[in-house]
């Protein structure tokens, strides 16, 4: 990591905010078309502080391959795992394209995929295999749970499950869904709220939060879950804009972590 610019005069108020290549306090980045001098510009301004972007939907379908591989190469070299969109491995399952999708995934220079059914109704048993194969391939797997529509929302248990099967099964990461709204899915009210009864629910069942990945948008949604897991909770969904205003959450440079960090210190100075 480079001398940053106020090294020596201002240190950050949070202590202990992991570093890269890090395992926790992961930063996902939600990438809906950023063009290569976008990346290059984001790599520059934020690349120490975001561990993997996710090229949504199907978007990566619809980029010049020799511009894609490209694309990815500059993020493989800032050390930024690159995944395509769950809902493209939905499409490649139903399509019984998977192999193929590998391939081409593998290709172009993709590092992990993204394993999920928030859409097409994947059984359990098929997923299992899906992630099985992705591992054997040589690809990080981040799998997801949950429904895109929230009227298909799973029971929190069922949720829980199938995030404790995934990590059985050799996913890295497990992503609670909140869509890039995040609003009205998971643990977020229609208004983007944090229903903190779910959320508390989710992290004592699974009993090891550092395996999930909580989607979280916006703000408020970011502060909840750090106020509640500190700095190194791992955060997706993270607009490209948006990674070095969350690192300043994370470490307590912006005024509600500023605030408990106060807190914190007047109670035990020594620390």
């Amino acid at each position: 990591m480079k001398r940053k610019a106020w090294e020596g005069v201002i240190d950050a108020p949070v202590a202990n905010r992991s570093l890269k290549p890090r395992t926790i306090g992961l930063t996902m980045v939600i990438d809906k078309g950023l063009g290569l001098n976008q990346v290059e510009d984001l790599i520059a301004t934020a690349g120490d502080y975001l561990d993997v972007i996710k090229l949504t939907f199907g978007t990566s379908a619809f980029y010049d391959f020799d511009l894609l591989k490209q694309k990815l190469r500059c993020l493989q070299q800032a050390e930024i795992k690159v995944m395509p969109g769950g809902t493209f491995l939905e499409v490649a399952v139903w399509r019984k394209s998977l192999e193929a999708y590998l391939d081409r995934a593998q290709e172009l220079g993709f590092t992990a995929i993204e394993v999920s059914d928030g859409t097409i109704d994947i059984p359990l048993t098929e997923r299992q295999k899906v992630i099985r194969r992705c591992l054997e391939r040589g690809f990080l797997v981040i799998s997801e749970v949950g429904k895109k529509d929230p009227r298909q929302a799973p029971p929190l248990e069922v949720l829980i499950e199938q995030a404790r099967e995934d990590k059985a099964n050799g996913a890295f990461k497990v992503i609670i869904e909140a869509r890039e709204a995040g609003r009205g899915v998971g643990i977020f009210d229609q208004e983007g709220k944090t229903k903190i009864e779910e959320l508390e629910r989710i992290a004592a069942e699974i009993g090891d939060p550092d395996i999930l990945i909580w989607e979280a948008p916006l703000k408020n949604q970011q502060q909840d879950l750090i106020l509640r897991f500190g700095p190194n909770v791992n955060l997706g969904n993270i607009p490209p804009e948006e990674v070095l205003a969350l690192e300043a959450l994370r470490q307590g440079l912006r005024g509600d972590t500023l605030k408990r960090a106060v807190e914190a210190k007047k109670s035990n100075p020594s620390a």
